[in-house]
């Protein structure tokens, strides 16, 4: 698993910020108790197991007891610290004993951070070794597998390695904080290769390396879609071939849903409410877009109805992307006040189209359908 962000702040959710937050340690749980059902071998935390190194120590031993469980159990623990809970100065791992808070003794190795320091651990009984590629600052200059090789790393067998940044992905993800290569990961010699940062699944096979991004366990942002597992990883040899394979598990109740609705299907505001509140769910986050050509007599405000679809979902946020209709017919002379109006606005909207200012050019085609209408027809609206 990766990206668990126990004790995020969740700004974006508002009151249900620290429901969320719960969300998060009940999906951490489930996850151990997955661990523990399956009788895996070990758990590897790819990162970001906390959302920030500002945590209080009632929350640090309440994820430690979890790793305390799957050590009763004889299940080993991994982890690595991430871009949030980096292992710098004032890292989380270096003020608190992970392994100690698990009731752990030294020299256990049922719980273990990797650092800088101690970049891997070795479990002769499992033929297994795990390789850390953590740096003690947050931006890593350098790839974390350049000249990374494990072919001739005869001590066993297995060989797995975590790593929490971003895959190079041209025009797509180019600069990151931790950054690597596919060329490097084929490079690498690794069997399997646990990825954290990324929050939604993604899974591939790099030369004789199979990679995977787990996911965050539980949603962390309103908009992120994909996330809400974590996987169990399978090392097998049949018939003198080695084998890498992996299984989702869902653990997260939080799901995200964006759903386009065109303006110019929506017969009234409370018809759009009704509409929506059709996919009413407890666990649900709703984003809504409105767009397309919103018609003049079309009234929506989009505050008033989230605060109606509210008690429904979990979260909802609505969002008008639709742009007003253009004026139909011959424009009124530029010397009288409806056609410098006009005009007007539709130069200051043409300029903020072209400086990219989408809000901006929103703004203003607002302003000049509200506009139109009351200097066309000044009884149909009220100034306020």
């Amino acid at each position: 698993m990766a990206d668990v962000h126990l004790g995020a702040r969740h700004h974006d959710l508002g009151e249900a910020a620290a429901t969320q937050r719960e969300r998060q340690f009940d999906a951490f749980r489930r996850a151990i108790d997955l661990a523990v059902t399956e009788k895996v071998d070990a758990v590897l935390v790819a990162g970001d197991l906390f959302d920030s190194n500002q945590q209080p120590r009632r929350s640090v031993e309440r994820a430690a007891a979890e790793f305390g469980r799957l050590a009763a159990s004889g299940i080993r623990t991994v982890v690595i610290p991430g871009t949030h809970d980096v292992y710098d100065p004032s890292s989380i791992y270096r003020v608190n004993d992970l392994a100690a808070l698990a009731g752990q003794k030294p020299g256990s190795d049922l719980v273990i951070v990797l650092t800088p320091e101690h970049a891997e651990a070795l479990f002769p009984s499992l033929d297994l070794i795990i390789y850390g590629r953590v740096a003690g600052t947050k931006r890593m200059a350098t790839s974390p597998l350049a000249g990374f090789a494990t072919h001739d790393d005869e001590r066993a067998r297995w060989r797995v390695a975590l790593i929490h940044g971003s895959l190079w992905v041209a025009g797509v993800v180019e600069a990151d904080d931790v950054l690597f290569t596919e060329a490097e990961i084929a490079a690498s010699g690794l069997h399997y290769l646990a990825l954290g940062h990324w929050h939604s699944f993604r899974q591939g096979v790099q030369g004789q390396t199979t990679w995977a991004y787990a996911g965050a366990p539980e949603p962390v942002a309103v908009d992120q879609d994909g996330a809400g597992q974590v996987l169990t990883v399978d090392l097998e040899e049949r018939d003198g071939h080695e084998y890498v394979s992996i299984t989702p598990h869902v653990i997260g109740r939080t799901t995200f849903k964006h759903v386009d609705v065109d303006a110019a299907d929506i017969a009234s505001q409370v018809a759009l409410v009704e509409q929506l509140r059709a996919s009413a769910d407890p666990d649900l986050v709703l984003d809504v877009r409105i767009v397309g050509i919103l018609p003049d007599e079309l009234e929506l405000q989009e505050e008033e109805v989230e605060r109606q679809l509210a008690p429904s979902f979990f979260k909802v946020r609505v969002r008008s992307k639709a742009v007003p209709a253009e004026p139909e017919g011959v424009l009124p002379p530029p010397d009288t006040i409806v056609g410098a109006f006009i005009r007007d606005l539709e130069t200051r909207i043409a300029i903020a189209d072209k400086a990219g200012d989408a809000e901006g050019a929103l703004e203003l085609r607002d302003s000049l359908r509200l506009g139109r209408i009351l200097l066309a027809d000044p009884a149909r609206v009220t100034v306020v």
